[in-house]
């Protein structure tokens, strides 16, 4: 194995700092949105009332540093290693929930989790290398190449199709929906990002990119995905379990995080067939853990609720569906 690259070791440094704010940032602004929800419409219902809670802004305070972190691995490191590396936020946001918002997860739920993180690990230790980029206008020719451009446009046709037809109709119930909507949007944020933190760099280095329209572009496309990912993260953090949110929304993220990734820098093309075969089996043992935590998702709530029914908000339960049958016995009582 060669030795990791200085910009890489400040890449990986980043990446896993970032990882710990954004894990812990699921915690404070879900306490946040509780709290909000109990004196007014939750964010899951169209309100808003969250802005004007501490415990959110504090939680959103810590996802931006997590954030600005992680922006700024991009400009050291290639994102197909950078991404994966948000499985470390899994783990802190899985912990946290069960001593703070007393969210229980099942075993199988934590073997679910395993398995999502050594899929990935799988993945980045048989990542391809990016190949150098030396100006945002070169990022810019590869993102308007025919392959990228059409990945682009079923991109935003799937998330419109979600947010005006499936979000009024399901959001509430399954949480595909609002996870689906960020993890595609958030694919299209990383290809920007990538491009923006490089015009940093160079910038710094002494050769501006700011001069060309094309890194402007970047960054309104960065700040229009962003404020959607905030939006609908929101709403299924309001409606759903923190513990299965997190591992989820990570896989899906990241499979679409690579697959655009290889779209528009074409990894594929410097790879060997074993490469692409372990790459692969990285992706069934990630589906293998999410599949996991979808069987087991009551599993972890159902022995405390044994123990004392009132222990539990049903609102919490279950992760993926909100059953029919759930409501109306809780209104029985």
């Amino acid at each position: 194995m060669e030795e990791m690259s200085p910009d890489n070791i400040h890449g990986l440094i980043l990446a896993v700092s970032s990882s710990i704010f954004i894990g812990s940032s699921f915690i404070i602004k879900k306490k946040g949105l509780k709290k909000a929800g109990v004196s007014g419409p939750r964010a899951g219902e169209g309100g808003y009332g969250y802005l004007c809670e501490p415990w959110w802004w504090a939680g959103m305070i810590t996802m931006i540093v997590g954030e600005i972190a992680n922006f700024a691995a991009y400009a050291f490191a290639p994102a197909i290693l950078v991404t994966p590396l948000g499985a470390l936020s899994i783990i802190f946001s899985s912990v946290l929930a069960h001593f703070i918002l007393q969210e229980k997860l099942h075993m199988f739920g934590i073997l679910g989790c395993v398995l999502c993180v050594v899929g990935s690990t799988t993945i980045v230790l048989h990542a391809p290398h990016e190949q150098g980029i030396e100006s945002v206008k070169q990022v810019w020719y590869l993102a308007t190449e025919p392959g990228f451009l059409a990945y682009s446009a079923v991109v935003i046709v799937v998330v419109l199709a979600l947010i005006f037809y499936y979000e009024p109709r399901y959001g509430k119930t399954h949480m595909i929906v609002y996870v689906g909507i960020c993890s595609l949007m958030g694919s299209l944020t990383v290809m920007s990002v990538k491009a923006v933190a490089i015009a940093i760099k160079l910038t710094f280095s002494g050769m501006n990119q700011f001069k060309y329209f094309h890194a402007w572009i970047f960054i309104i496309v960065v700040t229009i995905c962003c404020l959607l990912q905030i939006n609908y993260l929101n709403k299924a953090l309001d409606n759903f379990n923190t513990a299965v949110i997190s591992p989820v929304y990570y896989v899906m993220f990241t499979t679409f995080t690579i697959l655009a990734s290889m779209i528009m820098f074409k990894d594929w093309a410097s790879q060997s067939g074993l490469q692409i075969a372990t790459e692969l089996c990285g992706f069934v043992t990630i589906l293998s853990g999410t599949f996991l935590l979808h069987k087991t998702k009551d599993m972890g709530n159902s022995a405390t609720s044994t123990r004392g029914a009132t222990s539990q908000s049903p609102r919490e339960t279950p992760v993926f569906i909100n059953s029919g049958s759930t409501r109306s016995s809780n209104s029985s009582l």
